[in-house]
């Protein structure tokens, strides 16, 4: 039951919230979650397919594939936009990210260029 405001309760209630917030910044922090798979994860929760993705980023298939696959950066405007359209932060989308390495295969395996649709899984 909410205690009203400026009891002696309400007082030591919000006393114990500021040391709590306090205790938890230092001791369980918690990291916004890497960018790209925090949009893989919210395209996921809302539905949103590729298609969809680039309209968003008002882009093109090849670009959009390029972000998800590690391959190109996300631009401002682009984290601007994506933190609009899927309730992202723009803290969590300005997190620094790792871009696969030139030649790497983005799939792990499952499908390359060459390999005529069949991987080494």
């Amino acid at each position: 039951m909410a205690q009203p405001r400026g009891t002696p309760e309400a007082d030591r209630l919000d006393v114990l919230m500021v040391l709590l917030e306090a205790y938890e910044a230092e001791h369980h922090r918690i990291e916004p979650p890497d960018p790209i798979d925090a949009i893989q994860i919210r395209m996921a929760e809302l539905e949103i397919d590729r298609v969809e993705f680039a309209r968003i980023l008002s882009t093109t298939s090849g670009r959009v594939s390029e972000i998800l696959n590690r391959r190109r950066r996300l631009t401002i405007d682009m984290i601007r936009r994506l933190a609009e359209a899927l309730g992202l932060s723009e803290r969590c989308l300005l997190q620094p990210y790792e871009l696969a390495p030139r030649g790497s295969d983005p799939t792990g395996g499952r499908f390359w260029p060459g390999t005529g649709g069949v991987g080494t899984v």
